[in-house]
């Protein structure tokens, strides 16, 4: 009897494994086609095409096109490196030191990251009000970049004032930081997102430098500042 039960278990298990593989290899395909054609061109039934299933699949998988991008947002951020993955020396060096270390990084290293990178600028900058709220929402609470606890690091360290709530100096953090970075790795591609920025004459050295001053002046402890 407890053979049988066993069998039945794992017979059972077949499809889910199979539901979950095909899941994932929509969600793979959705973030090249995102990725190489933005949201607007991006089609869902070229999508189903390259795979070999039915369009009807991937929305029973996904609900909607919305759905979909919203996972493929979601997968995107999960496979960028967090704030505090860096090398330990840059770590231990401080909160501001980690700031310049990821915005120093050259393009070529982010290359390896293209595609999800691009996802990200997709939701960021181009998707409609609704879809930004569940992404906002997923932000805050999965944090997949660990932008709290950098934060948190910052405080413990002395470098990052404690006299505003940790809270909005994540916010402060995520909005400046990544608009800093999207520019510096996206202002060939994207010009007109950045007009401002995009006039900027000095070297991509200087422009660092520059950003971390204001963000120390923003957030940094006058010890820091």
């Amino acid at each position: 009897m407890a053979e049988y039960a066993a069998n039945q278990s794992s017979v059972a298990e077949v499809p889910v494994k199979r539901s979950v593989r095909k899941r994932s290899l929509i969600l793979s395909a959705a973030m090249h086609h995102f990725a190489n054609h933005g949201y607007e061109a991006a089609r869902v039934g070229d999508m189903a095409s390259q795979l070999g299933i039915a369009k009807g699949s991937v929305f029973q998988h996904f609900g909607s096109k919305d759905g979909l991008f919203f996972e493929a947002y979601k997968s995107a951020l999960r496979a960028i490196p967090a704030y505090l993955d860096v090398p330990p020396d840059v770590k231990l060096a401080g909160f501001f030191a980690v700031v310049r270390y990821r915005l120093s990084l050259p393009v070529e290293f982010w290359k390896q990251y293209w595609v999800p990178y691009r996802v990200l600028v997709l939701g960021n900058y181009g998707s409609d009000l609704n879809l930004k709220k569940r992404i906002a929402h997923f932000v805050a609470t999965e944090d997949p970049l660990g932008t709290a606890a950098f934060v948190r690091m910052g405080i413990e360290r002395g470098e990052v004032r404690t006299d505003v709530d940790p809270v909005l100096l994540t916010s402060i953090l995520e909005c400046t930081f990544e608009r800093m970075q999207d520019f510096l790795l996206t202002s060939e591609p994207d010009r007109d997102l950045f007009h401002r920025t995009g006039n900027f004459r000095g070297s991509r050295e200087q422009l660092i430098d520059q950003f971390i001053t204001i963000l120390r002046g923003a957030i940094g402890t006058p010890r820091a500042a």
